[in-house]
């Protein structure tokens, strides 16, 4: 049985095995063109074991730029991924701060387990949206019988797969520090484009 908010595209097999990460069907343009994967490098990792979920959180550079790819695999060993440029991850990290502190609210308003009588038929109890080139990104805090996860979907504007992530809402802040590190190192402007910056100080609760 997966966990909490996972969803139907995982891709079963080692965090390694390229045949299934790199090359599957999820892929996008981070990792396409001419140069693929041959010419592509990964400058720093991190790995995060929530609940029962490990995330992997892999600073990668190929022609076009860098870029972090997240990965999430459950207790069963699917495989769930999505793609960020570093502009994007850094709104994702501040989003991130926004949603946990609504998570704290609900938390200490309503202690005890989640009660999904009051719940909007879709579970959804915040919503936000990014847009980057032709990839948006849609942030859900949603909650059902099993508990409140963010759900973290990425669309290509011209076709192909929708791929998501689901993380367990007590892990929020663990993550937004885990990708604070990283943009710190690395920074927050995709190579080339002039993309705007965004702040890199930590926000910590």
């Amino acid at each position: 049985m997966s966990d909490l908010g996972s969803g139907d595209d995982g891709i079963s097999g080692s965090k390694y095995n390229a045949s299934n990460m790199e090359g599957s069907s999820s892929r996008n343009d981070f990792e396409s063109g001419k140069a693929g994967s041959a010419v592509e490098q990964e400058l720093a990792t991190k790995m995060l074991q929530i609940q029962s979920k490990r995330f992997y959180l892999d600073v990668k550079q190929n022609r076009r730029g860098r870029f972090i790819k997240v990965a999430e695999i459950g207790a069963d060993g699917r495989r769930s991924q999505i793609y960020l440029a570093l502009s994007t991850a850094a709104e994702f990290r501040d989003h991130l701060s926004s949603f946990s502190d609504y998570y704290a609210s609900l938390v200490n308003r309503n202690a005890g387990p989640p009660n999904t009588d009051n719940l909007p038929e879709d579970g959804k109890l915040k919503s936000e949206m990014m847009i980057k080139d032709n990839r948006r990104y849609y942030l859900d805090l949603k909650e059902n019988a099993r508990g409140r996860f963010l759900r973290v979907s990425q669309t290509i504007t011209r076709g192909g797969p929708r791929s998501q992530i689901a993380l367990p809402a007590q892990g929020m802040i663990e993550f937004r520090d885990a990708l604070t590190d990283l943009l710190e190192e690395f920074g927050v402007t995709d190579a080339g484009n002039g993309t705007k910056r965004y702040k890199t100080e930590k926000n910590r609760l």
